[in-house]
C-alpha cells in the first residue's frame, strides 16, 4: 500500500506541476509578447503560439513515463471513458490539475512584477466562441488518440505543433484545457477570461472531449 501511495503521489505531482509549467509558458509568454510587440497583436499571439507549443512538447515528453503527461482534464476524460484511467484516479488528476495551473497564474504575476492575486476582466462568450472551444478540443483529443495508435513517440510533438496552429484557426484561440480555462479566471493580462465566461468554455471542452473519447477509438481501430 505505501508504494501504490507513493506512485500515485509522484503521478498527482507531475500532473500538478506540469499544468503549472504550462499555464506559465501561456500568461508568462502573454504578458513578455504584449510589453515587447508594440501593440502589434499578431505578433503577440505568434509568440505565445510558439511558447505554448514548445511548452507542450517538453512537459508532454518528460511527464509521460510518469503520469502519462495529461496536464489536461479533457484528457483525462477521455482516458477514464476509455478505460485507461480509473474514476478515483482521475478525479484526484483533476483536482492536481486546476490546483496547478492557479498556482501557475501566480508565478507569472510574481515574476512579472504585477499584482498576484486578481481576476480576469476579458470577455469571451458568444456560441461561436464556444464552439471554438469544443473544435480546439475535439482536435486535441483526434491528435492524441491517433498518434498513440499510429505513432506514439510522436505524440508531444503532434500536441504542441496542434496546440500552436489552433491558437490562430480557433476564434478563442484554443485553450482546450479545462484547468487552464479555471486558472486564467485569476489572471487580468491578455490570456484572462472573465468568470462567468468560464464555465461555458468548460463545458464545450469536456463535450469535445467526451464525444472525440467515444468516436475516435473506432476510427483508429485496427
Amino acid at each position: 500500500m505505501p508504494d501504490r501511495q507513493g506512485m500515485m503521489l509522484r503521478r498527482l505531482s507531475a500532473e500538478a506541476l506540469g499544468t503549472a509549467f504550462l499555464v506559465l509558458a501561456g500568461v508568462g509568454s502573454a504578458i513578455m509578447a504584449a510589453t515587447l510587440s508594440q501593440g502589434n497583436d499578431a505578433l503577440a499571439l505568434l509568440a505565445s503560439a510558439i511558447a505554448t507549443g514548445c511548452a507542450l512538447y517538453v512537459l508532454i515528453t518528460v511527464l509521460t513515463p510518469v503520469s502519462g503527461g495529461h496536464i489536461n482534464p479533457a484528457v483525462t476524460l477521455a482516458f477514464l471513458i476509455t478505460g485507461q484511467i480509473t474514476p478515483r484516479a482521475a478525479a484526484a488528476y483533476v483536482a492536481a490539475q486546476i490546483a496547478g495551473g492557479i498556482v501557475g497564474v501566480w508565478v507569472a504575476h510574481a515574476m512579472f512584477g504585477l499584482e498576484i492575486f486578481q481576476f480576469a476582466q476579458i470577455a469571451r462568450n458568444g456560441a461561436r466562441i464556444a464552439l471554438a472551444e469544443f473544435v480546439a478540443t475535439f482536435g486535441l483529443i483526434f491528435v492524441i488518440v491517433g498518434g498513440v495508435r499510429n505513432t506514439p513517440a510522436q505524440v508531444p510533438a503532434l500536441v504542441g505543433t496542434y496546440i500552436a496552429s489552433a491558437y490562430w484557426f480557433t476564434a478563442s484561440t484554443s485553450f482546450a484545457n479545462p484547468a487552464v480555462t479555471i486558472a486564467r479566471i485569476f489572471t487580468d493580462t491578455p490570456t484572462g477570461i472573465l468568470p462567468v465566461n468560464a464555465a461555458a468554455f468548460v463545458a464545450a471542452e469536456l463535450l469535445g472531449a467526451a464525444l472525440a473519447a467515444f468516436f475516435l477509438p473506432r476510427l483508429f481501430s485496427a
